[in-house]
């Protein structure tokens, strides 16, 4: 539920509501608004009397908040969430690329890939150390090796660094390492390892899972909000459908269902989305168009040579050609895509 303060509600007002509401076992989030604050009351109503908080100095009104997720959605928080990861705004008039290849393999490769994205503007370097795959005999990742080479590109390049965690055991090491983690659409619903990465403090990448729906996917972001991170921003990488002809079916869609209903940024995969190179930029196009934050793409030096998702990977000048194509679309939309630095 929302509590609503009348204006001109004083500090103490709002703190003697917020110790009421702990007192009944409600977990409490205060936003503070130029005329008015709101106190966002997470907990269960059974244990609630309306006139024990109505009465209070200071409350004007209860409003209930009707959807199940609380804290992400926009009934509580109306203003759009700026998530930042080192230097970069994801959720302002940027349109924010974090790009980089699917797995780590080398230091060679990942300096040259991590130079070759920055110089076409990309803001924020990807690439996995943990790779959880369908088979066990794939390629795996380096692991903490490969932590070390995303540092190491980030020291060259400025470049903020993505990677994901896959195991509540490694989150600790993962946070020691990046600037955002991420989390795959295979461990959406990995209530642990929610919890866990949404008690580093660290900001966190959520995709959606292969058939999740949306609330499910909002859900998930409720699991890491809960643990105290609101640092969230949420990725729409394609579905699981019918079909054949891509690897998975981008839902465009849900970027516009997804902002009307919450205040956190989403972004766009158009690499595991559709699985195939030639589909990426159109897709990308299409992400800026409908009115994504930003977009993640899958950028290898050698693609036909990479251990992991080289049919979708671009190579390093086709990815720059797909900068060019975005930034077009963006400014058609009033935002922009280059980092003006590079």
């Amino acid at each position: 539920m929302i509590v609503v303060m009348r204006p001109g509600a004083t500090a103490e007002d709002v703190k003697r509501v917020e110790y009421r509401l702990e007192e009944l076992g409600f977990k409490t989030h205060p936003i503070y608004g130029q005329e008015k604050t709101v106190i966002g009351a997470i907990g269960d109503k059974k244990s609630l009397s309306s006139e024990a908080i109505i009465t209070l100095p200071g409350v004007e009104k209860i409003v209930p908040i009707m959807r199940p997720y609380k804290r992400v959605g926009r009934e509580l928080k109306q203003e759009k969430t700026i998530v930042q990861v080192g230097d970069v705004a994801i959720g302002g008039d940027e349109i924010v690329v974090m790009a980089g290849p699917c797995a780590v393999e080398s230091m060679e490769q990942m300096l040259e890939a991590a130079q070759a994205v920055k110089k076409a503007g990309a803001r924020i370097l990807r690439g996995g150390a943990f790779k959880p795959r369908t088979s066990p005999y794939a390629f795996q990742g380096l692991e903490d090796e490969g932590l070390a080479y995303l540092v190491e590109a980030r020291a060259v390049t400025g470049l903020p660094i993505v990677t994901e965690a896959v195991d509540p055991r490694d989150v600790a090491l993962v946070a020691r390492y990046a600037d955002m983690i991420l989390i795959g659409a295979r461990n959406m619903q990995n209530f642990r390892l929610l919890k866990e990465v949404g008690m580093t403090g660290k900001p966190i990448l959520l995709k959606r899972g292969l058939a999740a729906t949306i609330e499910e996917w909002l859900m998930a972001a409720e699991y890491i909000m809960d643990a105290g991170n609101s640092q969230i921003v949420l990725c729409e990488r394609g579905i699981r459908t019918y079909e054949t002809a891509t690897r998975n079916t981008v839902d465009l869609s849900a970027v516009p269902v997804v902002q009307e209903n919450s205040h956190l940024p989403v972004i766009v995969d158009p690499s595991h989305g559709t699985g195939l190179w030639k589909l990426v930029t159109p897709m990308a196009r299409a992400a800026v168009a409908v009115g994504a934050d930003g977009l993640m793409v899958e950028v290898h030096p050698s693609p036909a040579t990479a251990l992991c998702d080289g049919p979708q990977s671009l190579n390093p000048e086709n990815f720059a050609a797909l900068m060019e194509e975005v930034e077009k679309i963006a400014i058609g939309m009033g935002k922009r895509v280059r980092d003006n630095r590079n």
